[in-house]
């Protein structure tokens, strides 16, 4: 596959993935810091090149049900849109959990709680990994910490999304969406034929003609057996997520005496943090998540076992830190270290963290 080489904002870079990867529609309404997700798709007028639709809906709540519409067609369909804007979408995204529908659903998090910031955050974990909808459903949540997994986590997205029926979001935030960097993107996936589509989604509606196939999409059951039956089927289906899709990047985790547990931007800080770690002689690694759920739990249960303490670092008042805590089972120290509301900590804070929460601790 022939490579280019661009410089990218990670809101463009998403875009330019959604044009480059087969795309069929992207329904969205602007928020900071997401907006130029949009912004580039209609200057870039995919509807000439490929044939995908771009529409700025009424709302996040009418975008997210356009989503539902084109995903129950089996279509590539997607939307993006930043803290705010994805609690508006939360009734609608356990509907395509509840329907089995493939879709992709971007969150560039800014600070809360309410209105908050436009400046960038974490605080969004428990609404992307808990639910933050009804019902018992999960979300697969990919968590760039690049331009360039901006743009690789959207393919991986629609790979995820159609191999087990399931909305996909990927959760970033205002600094990875707002930094330029460069990154190489690849030739373009073309759109799905009627053919190709039946073969990638025969679960979808296809419309009532004698000559086409007719399934009707819809998250409603009102005999309470077979709604039991279908919630063990999504939970099989999650269970299998977590043993096959669990993925995260383990940075001299080896021989390390303490771990950053850390995501997204803050998984950048963290590096460095390391770096001014060793420089005083500290042995420490990172444990960069990737897939924020599934959990890396069985890597953390590991590491749990072979280290003095780990150290959560996130953009929150410590929400995957909860998390980080039942896989570790107070197997060792576990601590937190965050900034709130749009504060972006400093590799000095974080080490500083390590040395008085943990290091120092008698």
């Amino acid at each position: 596959m022939a490579k280019e080489l661009k410089l990218m904002k990670g809101n463009e870079a998403i875009a330019e993935a959604a044009i480059r990867s087969g795309c069929d529609g992207y329904f969205g309404y602007p928020i900071t810091p997401q907006s130029e997700v949009m912004e580039y798709l209609m200057a870039e007028k995919p509807w000439e090149r490929t044939g995908m639709v771009v529409l700025q809906a009424e709302s996040e709540t009418s975008s997210i049900n356009m989503v539902y519409g084109g995903a129950g067609v089996g279509k590539k369909v997607m939307t993006s849109s930043s803290s705010p804007g994805i609690s508006l979408m939360a009734e609608g995204l356990t509907y395509l959990a509840g329907a089995e529908l493939p879709a992709l659903v971007v969150n560039v998090v800014r600070g809360g709680p309410g209105l908050g910031t436009i400046q960038p955050s974490q605080a969004d974990y428990f609404q992307a990994t808990k639910g933050g909808g009804h019902g018992d459903y999960q979300l697969f949540v990919l968590a760039p910490a690049t331009v360039q997994e901006m743009y690789d986590f959207v393919f991986l997205g629609w790979e995820i999304a159609f191999k087990y029926r399931n909305p996909v979001m990927i959760l970033s935030d205002g600094a990875i969406g707002q930094v330029m960097e460069k990154l190489y993107v690849g030739d373009y996936v073309p759109r799905w034929t009627d053919e190709e589509l039946r073969k990638n989604a025969p679960w979808a509606s296809f419309g009532k003609p004698a000559d086409r196939d007719h399934h009707i999409i819809t998250s409603l059951e009102l005999d309470s057996a077979k709604q039991e039956q279908h919630n063990h089927k999504l939970q099989a289906k999650y269970r299998e997520m977590e043993e096959k899709e669990v993925r995260f990047e383990a940075i001299n985790c080896d021989d390390a005496d303490y771990i950053f547990v850390a995501y997204g931007s803050s998984a950048r800080i963290a590096e460095k943090a390391m770096q001014l770690g060793k420089e005083k002689g500290y042995k420490i690694g990172i444990l960069r998540l990737i897939t924020l759920f599934p959990f890396p739990k069985k890597k953390i249960a590991e590491l749990s076992t072979k280290v003095k303490g780990m150290l959560a670092v996130e953009m929150s008042a410590g929400q995957m830190v909860e998390d980080v805590r039942l896989a570790a089972q107070f197997r060792c120290p576990v601590e937190h270290f965050g900034r709130y509301g749009g504060i972006i900590h400093t590799p000095q804070e974080v080490l500083e963290a390590l040395e008085e929460k943990i290091i120092k601790r008698k």
